[in-house]
């Protein structure tokens, strides 16, 4: 159990990383549909985190409350040398960064989870995998000149 309550706390470091990074993007994003989305993304990765931790402690495990130094320094060099608020800017780097999570998480929890955690993280990344498809079409929508959609 001990390898899994590891994991599902660098999973869920990875998770208040998204949810830091979102707060960046909703702060540079001016035009309110991106903003909409962009929080709709956010708050889906807050439950997300709210699930991991939920399981972590259901293993008997204490959950992380934040990024962790490697992706808080990572969250200082964004904001020292990133100011393009550009909307398609701002999408694109949400979309690196949901496709980076995605990789890393694959990694973090491969072989290491029980059947319920391992469930659990799948329809995570399987909903992170979704926000891929919502940004990809946000940029096209932008590039397009044409209204943003939002999550349902």
């Amino acid at each position: 159990m001990r390898r899994a309550i590891n994991s599902l706390n660098e999973f869920l470091k990875g998770n208040y990383m998204a949810i830091h990074a979102y707060n960046e993007y909703i702060n540079r994003a001016k035009q309110p549909e991106l903003k909409l989305l962009l929080q709709q993304l956010q708050q889906n990765h807050q439950q997300h985190a709210m699930e991991i931790t939920k399981r972590i402690q259901d293993l008997g495990g204490k959950p992380v409350d934040h990024p962790g130094i490697k992706g808080k320094s990572m969250e200082i060099f964004k904001m020292l040398t990133d100011h393009n608020n550009e909307p398609d800017h701002i999408v694109k780097d949400a979309l690196a960064g949901e496709k980076r999570g995605i990789e890393i998480s694959q990694n973090i929890v491969n072989g290491t989870l029980d059947d319920q955690s391992y469930r659990l993280v799948q329809q995570i990344l399987d909903k992170n995998i979704k926000h891929l498809d919502l940004l990809n079409q946000a940029l096209h929508d932008i590039q397009k000149k044409k209204p943003i959609d939002t999550i349902g």
